[in-house]
């Protein structure tokens, strides 16, 4: 995860209602309405304070007519607690385990890239088995340019390069940490915060 996201995420909890709307939202879905009665705050001060941890991925927000419901994004939250662990620092292992795990896990991935793309590189269609697809969709991520801030329709336009359900791999790019976005934009995260499918059985 790049840097500037880990420290947006820490500002972003540096406040003592933002860290109890986190509380009060780790105990399920509430409307603003509830979080301000709880907090006896108004409505602009919890619309003010949702927006910092929207902004971060850390809650997810959905209207249902004229009521806003959040809710906690806990694959986030998970994401941004280990990412500067793993910015420092990585497990040991034996002597010659690293190679020969990166040996099998190179074959299964040039057989699931072989297996799933035609020779144009066109995707043949979206695997059903999760490892396979996080090969394929980081197959596809790798291409993306690092640095590079994507509108919506200029990432709609990449992904229909390799595949029409655009839909579908843009959000499963944001499930699996392969992008970031905000405020509609995207943006490649660095390879560090990807999801390994390495570890998966």
């Amino acid at each position: 995860m790049q840097l500037d996201k880990i420290v947006n995420y820490h500002k972003a909890l540096a406040d003592p209602t933002r860290v109890r709307i986190v509380i009060l939202l780790a105990e399920g879905e509430m409307t603003g309405q509830t979080l301000a009665e709880k907090l006896c705050l108004s409505a602009a001060t919890i619309t003010h304070h949702t927006a910092k941890l929207r902004a971060v991925s850390l809650i997810n927000e959905r209207r249902d007519k004229n009521a806003i419901y959040f809710s906690l994004d806990r694959y986030f939250m998970k994401q941004y607690a280990s990412a500067l662990q793993e910015l420092i620092s990585r497990p040991e292992a034996e002597p010659g385990e690293d190679s020969t795990k990166e040996g099998k896990n190179e074959q299964l991935s040039q057989s699931v890239i072989r297996n799933f793309f035609t020779a144009e590189g066109k995707l043949k269609h979206i695997p059903a088995q999760l490892k396979k697809k996080r090969i394929v969709l980081e197959s596809i991520a790798e291409k993306l340019e690092e640095g590079r801030k994507y509108t919506e329709k200029e990432l709609n336009e990449f992904i229909k390069q390799y595949h029409p359900d655009f839909a579908t791999i843009r959000r499963e790019f944001i499930m699996h940490a392969y992008l970031y976005r905000e405020n509609d934009v995207y943006e490649r995260n660095p390879r560090k915060m990807w999801e390994k499918w390495e570890t998966l059985a």
